[in-house]
C-alpha cells in the first residue's frame, strides 16, 4: 500500500453515522412526504419539529411507534459528521445562516460520495477480486479527494459522472463474486428480472444465489428461507422485505440501512459486518 493510500485510508466507523458529531443535517437538509415512513411533510432546508437545540432527536428511541420508520432506516455513511466537522470546521448552520443553504446542498452530495467509498472499501476486502485491487485503491483515493474539496467545489461536482465511473468498477467486482457463488451452488439458481415489478413477490425458498439484484424493487417481497448468498444488492429497495431464515452471507453491497428496512428473524444469516436490527429481535 502506498503512503498516499495510507494517508487516505479510513476505518469502517467512518462510513457510519456519528450523530454526536453532526449538526442534525439529515433532519434539516432533506425533505420528506407524509407516508407510512413519515408522520408529516417536511421541506428540505427546514428543521424537523423533533430536532432539539442540541441536534438530537426528541423521539429517537421511539421513532417507529411515532410514525418515523423512514428515519430508522436512513444512513448517511458518515457524511453528516464529515460535513459538520471537516468541510465546515465545526461551524453550524444554526450559528451562521449564510452557510446554511450551501451546507444543505453539500450534505446530500457528500452522502453519495461516502456511499461510494463504503462500497469501494467493501470491494477491497474481497480476496477473490485481488486482481482489481490496484484499480480499486486508485478510485478510493480519487473519491476521498473529492470529499476533501471546498464546499463551493463540492456543489459544482458532477457527482453522476463520478458515480458512473465507480459503478463500472464495482460491477466488475460483482461479476466475479456472483460467478463464484454460482460455481459453488449445488442447484441451478432461479433467474429473475430485477427490473420487473417484484413488489410483494413470492420468492420464498427460492435459490437466487449469485443473482444480480441491483436496483430491484423488493418492497414487501417474501424471501423467507431464500438463498441470497453472493448476490449484488446495490440500490435494492428492501422496505418490508421478509428475510426470515434467508441466507445472505457472501452477498455484496448490502448496507445496514437496507437490512434495517427489511423484516427478518434470528434465523436470518447476514454478512459478518452487518448487525441484526432491534425490531427483528423484539
Amino acid at each position: 500500500m502506498s503512503v498516499e493510500l495510507e494517508n487516505h485510508s479510513q476505518n469502517k466507523q467512518d462510513f457510519q453515522a456519528d450523530c454526536e458529531n453532526c449538526f442534525g443535517l439529515c433532519c434539516v437538509a432533506l425533505p420528506y412526504a407524509r407516508s407510512s415512513d413519515f408522520a408529516f411533510n417536511k421541506d428540505g432546508g427546514t428543521a424537523c419539529r423533533n430536532l432539539q437545540t442540541d441536534y438530537r432527536c426528541s423521539i429517537h428511541t421511539n421513532l417507529r411507534n411515532k410514525g418515523f420508520k423512514g428515519c430508522t432506516v436512513y444512513e448517511c455513511f458518515g457524511a453528516g459528521q464529515k460535513v459538520s466537522q471537516m468541510t465546515y470546521s465545526g461551524n453550524s448552520w444554526r450559528d451562521n445562516s449564510e452557510l446554511a443553504e450551501e451546507m444543505f446542498r453539500v450534505f446530500p452530495i457528500m452522502q453519495q460520495l461516502h456511499e461510494m467509498l463504503y462500497y469501494i472499501k467493501e470491494a477491497l476486502s474481497i480476496e477473490e477480486v485481488r486482481l482489481l485491487h490496484k484499480e480499486l485503491k486508485q478510485v478510493l483515493v480519487e473519491t476521498e479527494q473529492l470529499t476533501e474539496m471546498s464546499p463551493n467545489s463540492i456543489v459544482r461536482l458532477d457527482v453522476s459522472s463520478h458515480r458512473a465511473y465507480v459503478s463500472e468498477l464495482l460491477s466488475k467486482v460483482s461479476e466475479i463474486v456472483r460467478a463464484n457463488g454460482k460455481k459453488h451452488s449445488q442447484t441451478k439458481a432461479m433467474k429473475i428480472d430485477r427490473m420487473s415489478n417484484l413488489i410483494g413477490a413470492n420468492l420464498r425458498d427460492a435459490n437466487l444465489r449469485g443473482s444480480n439484484l441491483r436496483g430491484a424493487i423488493l418492497i414487501a417481497a417474501d424471501l423467507r428461507n431464500a438463498d441470497l448468498r453472493n448476490c449484488d444488492f446495490i440500490g435494492v429497495d428492501m422496505r418490508d422485505t421478509n428475510l426470515g431464515g434467508a441466507r445472505l452471507t457472501g452477498s455484496i453491497y448490502l448496507t445496514q440501512a437496507q437490512v434495517n428496512a427489511a423484516k427478518g428473524d434470528r434465523n436470518t444469516k447476514l454478512p459478518g459486518h452487518l448487525r441484526f436490527p432491534q425490531h427483528w429481535l423484539d
